[in-house]
């Protein structure tokens, strides 16, 4: 690994911080970790907040779009990785200027949880949320699967129409409408020439062998449709520009904006070889490009390749990319500097407690102490789920849990001992969530949110309300995950322990009934998540989240009993 860094560990906050130096006139961190950067006029009253966030490590993507004219804040996760719901939640309260806030960032599976949790924290707070996902890459899904396409390059495009609506005082539903029809109406193919190394890894994300390619190539790094020898530039393009051709139309009379952009590690002259292309195809059929950008728009580190994006346009589409646009990575026009918002900038804190509306319930909490002592003991599974998740998923479960469990159980340690349940759920479930963010640590913290809610305020959790609470829990990571009974999920490990509570089961059978399901589901195929990749691999392994559902249990079980 040839990387200019002082260490992996430090790679993500250190880049934060060169920026907030680098350029204190257009941008101010929102937040003491410096992972929610937002406008310096940020906020202004009447002005919709835009907020979208993601991974690190693709620079100028999602923080380079901060900006006059663009996105109004941003959260920042490590390289790769999704930001935390509270960093999303502290980016949206940092500029809401009364007039609600869009939410526009790429469709990946821990970004739309994550920020999902923070829409609903926001609108606990009266802040009112939309939602425009990126979905451009269409070598991700087929066009019958649209809504699962990948959000790539293309994003910039709707930055860009919805940044400027938004500046020119629009409301948020004309905001929202704005964005969805530009992302609607922006399709990307990318082609991979080799690949990036992680810095926290050392490693690289994908093998080619020399002289290879891969078209259709993911910004993480995610296969493609077809690998074979590195083709000409032209011929490159011409792929690229006949299957974009079959979902836009690429005919005479048409006008459209084109982003041709640079993965990191291409320089800027193959860049203007392809745009060559792009442009003299296009003429020839009687497309007229309305609107261009060449360059490095999104990255992938030091990885070698190119995408093209095309976006239709419209007479108000293509006046919106037009209008002036300034952040320290992307200027356009009379895209003068902002000024700082009067007084002293707010700094939002990003704890959980800090988002929870903790209610007292008058007395102490038996809740909290149980979770307080059994949270920590989660962290002994670590090898085991990492074992079983490195065969059936990508080997991250065990830190998730353990990190996660760690958070939560320092969150509620620091809530008022008489704290109620709901308080003391919402805080495990936004901490557990923000910990080690990722897909399950999204959804297993998004249930206990949307299951706290269902609660009364100022009152307490007894064992008679358990079943309807793992009931609501195991609800709404169903609705969030979209995983049915008889997937293989943690699901099929909750279900009988529900019905189980619910026939009057005692406390100390729950385990051995959660024990049972885990064995039972290990002859399933996996149906949902990463675990489905592996199809009839997948039979005769145990779920990683149904064992982390029954070590929870277990502990759970096991530290009630001590009290």
């Amino acid at each position: 690994m040839r990387k200019i860094i002082n260490g992996a560990d430090a790679f993500v906050d250190e880049v934060l911080e060169g920026i907030l130096l680098a350029h204190p006139d257009e941008l101010r961190a929102a937040t003491e970790d410096r992972r929610a950067l937002v406008r310096a006029d940020s906020p202004a009253a009447g002005r919709v907040g835009i907020v979208t966030g993601g991974g690190s490590g693709h620079l100028p993507f999602f923080l380079g779009y901060v900006g006059r004219g663009l996105c109004s804040a941003v959260a920042v996760g490590n390289v790769f990785s999704s930001p935390s719901p509270a960093q999303i939640h502290a980016a949206s309260v940092a500029v809401d200027g009364g007039a609600g806030v869009l939410y526009l960032y790429g469709n990946y599976g821990g970004d739309v949880y994550n920020f999902d949790i923070a829409a609903e924290l926001c609108r606990g707070q009266s802040i009112e949320v939309r939602t425009v996902l990126g979905a451009d890459d269409v070598q991700s899904a087929p066009p019958a699967s649209a809504a699962m396409r990948r959000g790539v390059a293309g994003l910039v495009l709707v930055y860009k129409a919805a940044g400027a609506m938004a500046d020119r005082g629009a409301s948020l539903d004309e905001v929202a409408r704005v964005a969805q029809r530009a992302a609607d109406a922006t399709r990307t193919m990318g082609v991979g020439l080799s690949p990036t190394i992680l810095p926290a890894a050392g490693e690289a994300t994908f093998a080619l062998d020399e002289g290879e390619m891969e078209i259709g190539v993911g910004i993480h790094g995610e296969r493609g449709s077809h690998r074979g020898p590195i083709e000409t530039a032209d011929e490159i393009t011409d792929r690229f520009l006949a299957e974009l051709g079959t979902e836009l139309d690429l005919s005479a009379g048409s006008r459209v904006a084109v982003l041709v952009n640079g993965l990191g590690a291409t320089p800027l002259e193959e860049l203007y070889v392809v745009y060559r292309r792009v442009h003299r195809v296009l003429a020839e059929r009687g497309v007229e490009i309305a609107y261009r950008l060449v360059g490095e728009y999104v990255t992938s580190l030091e990885m070698a390749g190119a995408s093209l994006s095309i976006m239709q346009l419209d007479d108000e589409l293509e006046e919106l990319l037009h209008d002036p646009a300034g952040s320290p990575f992307f200027r356009q026009g009379d895209a003068t500097v902002p000024e700082a918002a009067a007084g002293d900038a707010p700094i939002v804190p990003v704890s959980a407690a800090a988002v929870a509306d903790i209610v007292s319930a008058g007395s102490p909490s038996r809740l909290r102490e149980t979770l307080i002592a059994a949270l920590p003991r989660m962290e002994r599974h670590t090898d085991e789920l990492r074992e079983l998740d490195a065969i059936l998923g990508d080997g991250d479960l065990g830190i998730t849990v353990s990190a996660g469990s760690r958070a939560a159980a320092g969150a509620v340690a620091g809530l008022p001992e008489d704290a109620d349940a709901r308080s003391v759920l919402r805080v495990a479930g936004l901490a557990f969530s923000s910990a080690n963010p990722s897909t399950f640590a999204a959804l297993v913290g998004s249930g206990l949110i949307g299951a706290a809610d269902t609660l009364e305020r100022g009152a307490h959790l007894g064992v008679d309300g358990a079943a309807g609470l793992l009931r609501a829990l195991s609800e709404r990571i169903a609705e969030r995950g979209g995983a049915e009974p008889g997937d293989k999920t943690l699901l099929d490990v909750l279900a009988p322990v529900v019905s189980a509570l619910e026939a009057g089961a005692a406390p100390e059978e729950l385990s051995g009934v959660a024990a049972a399901a885990v064995e039972e589901t290990a002859g399933w195929r996996s149906r949902r998540g990463r675990a489905a990749w592996q199809q009839e691999r997948s039979i005769g392994q145990r779920d990683p989240g149904g064992v982390a559902a029954l070590r929870f249990v277990e502990e759970i079980v096991g530290a009630a009993g001590e009290e």
